[in-house]
């Protein structure tokens, strides 16, 4: 079994990355990528709003995303690099398949752009 990667909790840390860092959306989510240069394994941050729907609809949503990232994560490791995946209503209800392969293409994206 896979261990989950470092976790981004405080809100600082999700508005550095959300106001410095790339976004790349995809239909079923938006990745949000920051760079840093410490050499670490990539830490990630959930966040779904409430325009999502209500609580049990936004933590269901958040679970899907968390455990994509999970997967996706493991057979294509980041380092050096802070990441907030944002929740859509698509995710929810998007194929799972579809929503690793979103989130491989936004992978991708950031890792061939570089640094911001």
């Amino acid at each position: 079994m896979n261990a989950a990667p470092a976790r981004l909790k405080r809100r600082a840390e999700f508005l550095r990355v959300g106001g410095k860092g790339r976004k790349i959306a995809q239909p079923g989510l938006v990745l949000q990528a920051l760079a840093r240069a410490d050499g670490e394994p990539a830490r990630i941050g959930f966040t779904v709003t409430k325009k999502v729907g209500n609580a049990v609809v936004r933590n269901r949503t958040r679970r899907r995303l968390r455990e994509a990232a999970r997967l996706v994560l493991a057979e294509m490791p980041a380092a050096d690099v802070d990441l907030v995946l944002v929740g859509r209503a698509a995710t929810r209800t998007r194929n799972f398949a579809a929503l690793m392969q979103d989130l491989r293409a936004a992978l991708a994206r950031v890792q061939a752009a570089g640094p911001p």
